[in-house]
């Protein structure tokens, strides 16, 4: 399989790359954080959705050529979470996703991420439009689709949930 996008990409302080087998059980931080996951996936996993979540992950980058990518700290080589892009077939367009473990909330981790991911979206993805699905109450990320520069386009149901849906540059 030729990727469509590099499998690694590298901030200040981060390295974004592809999942490896061992990456699930920090990825698990994230995912058993209900407060994490509540407006993303919706409740905590258990570790084996941690670890079929992360499958799906690594699936989706042989099948579309990009995807999400591990989101690994530099400084301590701990995998904080996953950003980058997913289309899965029951989404009504590509989408720019970002998810990190609480610990690592608030601390600027993921514009970083997502402002590099934009950057390598117009690069090597210039015919997809990404755009990022973002539960109403989840002020966080709207308020990181702001700093990233993504417009509020419009209001969907997705999965019997209304989402707004912000369009990146």
């Amino acid at each position: 399989m030729k990727f469509l996008a590099p499998t690694q990409l590298e901030t200040e302080r981060l390295i974004l790359r592809q999942f490896k087998e061992e990456d699930w059980k920090d990825l698990h931080a994230y995912y058993s954080d209900e407060v994490a996951t509540r407006y993303t996936v919706g409740k905590a996993f258990t570790e084996g959705e941690t670890w079929r979540a992360m499958c799906s992950m690594i699936g989706h980058w042989q099948i579309r050529g990009y995807g999400p990518y591990a989101v690994e700290e530099k400084a301590t080589a701990n995998v904080m979470g996953n950003i980058g892009f997913w289309y899965p077939i029951d989404f009504p367009n590509p989408e720019i996703l970002w998810g990190l473990a609480a610990e690592f909330h608030g601390k600027g981790y993921a514009t970083e991420a997502v402002k590099t991911i934009q950057v390598a979206a117009k690069q090597y993805l210039p015919d997809i439009d990404f755009v990022s699905f973002i539960h109403q109450d989840n002020t966080a990320s709207i308020k990181l689709a702001g700093r990233v520069e993504a417009v509020f386009e419009k209001e969907i149901e997705m999965k019997g949930i209304m989402v707004n849906v912000y369009k990146h540059p």
